[in-house]
């Protein structure tokens, strides 16, 4: 038998814990699972807020029916139709045949796409209501936060909103529900994991929905992942707010590097212990080979400084590094404190693809980088002593 827990008047907790998947979307390591959430309002209408991942789907429905009691679902709201939420939509159909589905246009259109299914139909617009009852739903989009059809549904009788992935992190919830039940120690940084990754690039977008939703008496949200937040919603959104942004949580470094030998790992070692002695306390370094990426941009959100190194390979950057790069790239990071070094052993090439990712990005360099030849001498240890010197005096004064 499930347990149900309920949230806030007629509002349910429905949603289940993932602690299987090895990575999210495939490609993000979630070495403490996830939950992936659902919500029943039990009104004189029943809406089901969100599915859940097909895998999980007998489960679901046992937890479903707990609740439930006998009594059918009239609407399922789809505020995300990414199959990590929608992947259920066709099995609560079949469930429950004369279920109404609630979601905008773009919804429908990829509706259609995954399911090809006939079902009924309430599309809505931004600003409309649904009545349950008691309940009475207002819906508001929220395009490319982080699929162009995601829109948020908003309880204006509990003042509970419905946030589809904004506002959710990776983790599973063991044992309790809300923020004030749970130690959020690891929260917080993987939180921002799966914000910088999942919804990095999204900034202006994120912006733009926090503005619409400023105005809304907010207090309890529900997302789609991760805690029920209460109590935290000030510093959750703040959050939010400076990720967004692009705007760095601290002051600190981030050495992210590439090695083949060691050779490129002695100068990110040494550039390291000049930052320190020059008082930076966070200092965080990456092999690339060995640092999921996920991990290396989470990091990068966090702090203003970002130093990385390559050997050169093939003529090219170390293949790792360009990747990183790339993520970087795609994400659009602003404002950080940049600078490199690399290694070679014939002909360099990395200065020249570290200035290009430099102008692309519109950061400025900080101090002199440094390339050295097969190994480190004393002529390029003080460069690199030099190097992070001038890193740690900048991003202090920052």
């Amino acid at each position: 038998m499930y347990t149900s827990k309920r949230i806030k008047g007629d509002i349910y907790y429905v949603g289940v814990n993932d602690r299987k998947t090895e990575r999210f979307e495939n490609m993000w390591p979630i070495p403490r699972g996830v939950s992936y959430n659902s919500y029943l309002i039990m009104d004189e209408k029943v809406a089901l807020i969100d599915t859940v991942e097909i895998s999980f789907v007998e489960q679901y429905l046992k937890k479903i029916e707990t609740v439930l009691k006998g009594r059918s679902i009239d609407y399922l709201v789809v505020d995300h139709i990414e199959p990590d939420h929608g992947g259920s939509i066709r099995m609560i159909k079949n469930r429950f045949p004369d279920i109404t589905i609630v979601g905008n246009k773009k919804t429908f259109d990829m509706l259609d796409g995954f399911f090809s299914m006939e079902c009924n139909k309430l599309e809505i617009k931004e600003g409309d209501s649904l009545t349950l009852g008691k309940n009475e739903l207002q819906f508001y989009t929220a395009p490319m936060v982080h699929w162009p059809e995601v829109m948020v549904t908003y309880n204006a009788t509990e003042k509970v909103l419905f946030s589809a992935d904004a506002f959710g992190t990776w983790g599973t919830l063991d044992g309790g529900i809300f923020d004030t039940d749970i130690n959020l120690d690891h929260i917080w940084d993987e939180m921002r994991r799966y914000y910088s990754n999942i919804v990095g690039k999204y900034g202006n977008p994120v912006q733009k929905a926090l503005s619409k939703l400023s105005g809304l008496d907010i207090e309890v949200i529900c997302s789609t992942h991760g805690p029920i937040w209460t109590t935290d919603i000030p510093k959750v959104v703040g959050k939010y707010d400076t990720w967004s942004k692009y705007e760095p949580e601290e002051s600190g470094v981030v050495i992210a590097y590439g090695s083949m030998y060691g050779n490129t790992e002695e100068m990110a070692e040494t550039i390291a212990n000049a930052i320190s002695e020059n008082g930076v306390k966070n200092i965080v370094m990456h092999d690339v080979s060995k640092s999921h990426a996920s991990y290396i941009i989470s990091d990068i959100w966090k702090y203003n400084g970002l130093i990385i190194g390559s050997p050169t390979y093939s003529n090219q950057l170390f293949p790792l590094v360009q990747a990183l790069l790339d993520k970087i790239k795609i994400r659009g990071v602003k404002q950080r404190v940049f600078s490199y070094f690399g290694s070679y052993a014939w002909s360099g090439a990395t200065h020249k693809y570290f200035q290009q990712f430099a102008e692309e990005m519109k950061w400025d360099v900080v101090g002199i980088p440094v390339e050295e030849k097969l190994r480190m001498n004393d002529e390029k240890l003080q460069e690199c002593l030099s190097l992070g010197a001038a890193m740690a005096e900048k991003i202090k004064s920052v």
